[in-house]
């Protein structure tokens, strides 16, 4: 132990909500502040030094969405904001560029984390401050062209996906047990309490939300295997093999372990290392495994010695190619769901994990655990966290 080791004292997320559904009409800023609210907890927000949020679908928002998140869970006007985008791996890298500030002695408290209302990505009208002096106009889909398309080659993540499955292959029945699993266990979870320490009800004008809206109790193989390709006219992947689009926040609180002390706040896990990768191509199959195995190397760990992985299922095929790389069971990886029944709330996901993950090392249910997603543009990226008793 060290009194300079950066920990987590506070995690909480927001329900996730489908498109469209129960957080639908709550900004995405407002999502974030009632995260960070809950992850501060009992936690003085005017000690809290910096902000940092991921977000992606950031048109019409408003100026830097993490100062309103911040201002809106009441921290000090004088804690310095940052909003990340890099796309869905914008959340966690939010955490891993606080525990840098943080080993750098630049702040003493900081909260990380991401926040996405993807119901609310509007139609943007490119070139109407010129004009269009004649024929029809075109409206850009803000969620599709920024969120959820290659950039570079202009096509959807799910072709993307596609592409790439000669070169990272998995069988039909492991990326189906992945499609139908990921809502077997997130149903399980949901009925067994591993939710309960980390989820904040959100209040509605309709309702109050306290749960994830994407799970289907009682999907089996043979709903998913009467699906239609979702990306190509002959594709393997249907819908049920994508992660939901969905609207929702999270977030962390990471400080030194001397500041925690001082304190008195309860540590619920202590940061390890980081992994960022990109490449060799565009594909996302391999990334989470990818950005894993450099951060175990940092750490000096071996894939063996983690009893919690948490990937984030941008697609089946993402998770099942990765734990085959990781050479792990599955039985450790996404034990409580994942993106596929959960949602992915793209800004927000990646800080999504690192609350669960979190919250399961604090409740003694694992001690070794890593964090990871792929993400647009062919990237990677990893956290470790471990027991405080390590």
């Amino acid at each position: 132990m060290n009194d300079q080791d950066i920990v987590i004292v506070g995690a909480a997320r927001t329900p996730i909500a489908k498109l469209l559904g129960g957080l639908s009409t709550i900004p995405a800023t407002e999502l974030g502040a009632h995260a960070i609210k809950a992850a501060l907890g009992t936690i003085d927000p005017h000690l809290v030094d910096a902000v940092i949020m991921g977000q992606v679908l950031q048109a019409g928002v408003g100026q830097n969405p993490a100062k309103q998140a911040a201002l809106g869970a009441g921290i000090s006007p004088t804690a310095h904001t940052t909003t990340v985008n890099k796309v869905c791996l914008s959340g966690l890298s939010a955490a891993i560029d606080a525990t840098r500030m943080l080993k750098l002695g630049e702040a003493h408290v900081v909260v990380a984390g991401g926040m996405e209302n993807m119901s609310q990505a509007p139609h943007l009208l490119n070139g109407s401050r010129r004009g269009t002096k004649y024929g029809a106009t075109t409206l850009l889909d803000h969620m599709e062209h920024d969120g959820l398309s290659d950039a570079a080659l202009g096509i959807s993540m799910g072709e993307l996906t596609e592409n790439h499955i000669e070169h990272y292959p998995v069988s039909a029945d492991d990326r189906d047990f992945w499609a139908v699993s990921s809502h077997e266990r997130a149903h399980k979870a949901w009925e067994t309490g591993e939710f309960d320490n980390e989820v904040v009800a959100i209040e509605t004008k309709k309702a109050t939300i306290t749960r994830d809206e994407g799970i289907r109790p009682g999907l089996t193989l043979a709903d998913i295997r009467a699906l239609r390709p979702a990306f190509k006219p002959h594709g393997v992947l249907s819908a049920a093999h994508a992660s939901q689009i969905s609207d929702g926040a999270a977030a962390v609180v990471l400080t030194t372990r001397e500041m925690a002390t001082k304190h008195g706040w309860k540590i619920l896990a202590v940061v390890g290392a980081p992994g960022q990768t990109a490449g060799p191509d565009s594909s996302l199959q391999h990334q989470p495994a990818t950005a894993i195995k450099q951060a175990l190397e940092r750490q000096g760990w071996h894939s063996h010695e983690l009893d919690l992985v948490e990937i984030n299922e941008a697609f089946a095929d993402v998770t099942a190619y990765s734990a085959a790389l990781l050479e792990i069971s599955v039985d450790i990886v996404n034990p409580h769901g994942g993106a596929l029944a959960l949602g992915h709330p793209i800004g927000a996901s990646g800080a999504r994990l690192l609350v669960h993950a979190s919250h399961q090392i604090a409740q003694h249910k694992a001690t070794k655990a890593a964090v990871a997603l792929c993400g647009g543009g062919g990237q990677g990226e990893a956290l470790l966290i471990y027991a405080d008793n390590q």
